[in-house]
């Protein structure tokens, strides 16, 4: 029989894992910094243009905290497993849903690009 002790995480990887759920603290404090830097972002002439650019800044800035927050959530579930086979389930369900996640933003960071550009050039 296999000593189930040779498959438990190495606490160094335990308390790195515990220290980034505790930089989560700091991450709230730099997106907080950004946002109000991308806010006081100086205008661009074109106001349609200005207008797309805006919304693109704020989707882009919306799926940064979103993808920051699911690498918290993975620190959390990381740093509660039991074995290496947990760890590697919990890190196989992350890729495949920050897979599915980028696809997503990708898509929607590329439609709204096409559309500030395409009001842009309308108004010219």
């Amino acid at each position: 029989m296999v000593d189930k002790s040779l498959f438990d995480l190495p606490t160094e990887l335990r308390n790195l894992t515990e220290q980034c759920v505790k930089a989560q603290t700091s991450y709230g404090q730099l997106m907080h910094l950004a946002t109000q830097a991308l806010s006081a972002w100086p205008g661009i002439p074109s106001q349609t243009l200005v207008a797309g650019f805006k919304e693109f800044q704020e989707r882009a800035m919306d799926f940064a905290k979103e993808n920051a927050e699911a690498s918290f959530a993975l620190a959390r579930e990381l740093a509660g497993a039991k074995d290496v086979q947990e760890v590697m389930s919990i890190q196989s369900r992350y890729a495949e849903t920050q897979i599915h996640a980028y696809a997503r933003q990708v898509q929607e960071l590329s439609r709204v690009m096409g559309e500030a550009m395409s009001g842009a050039v309308k108004k010219n």
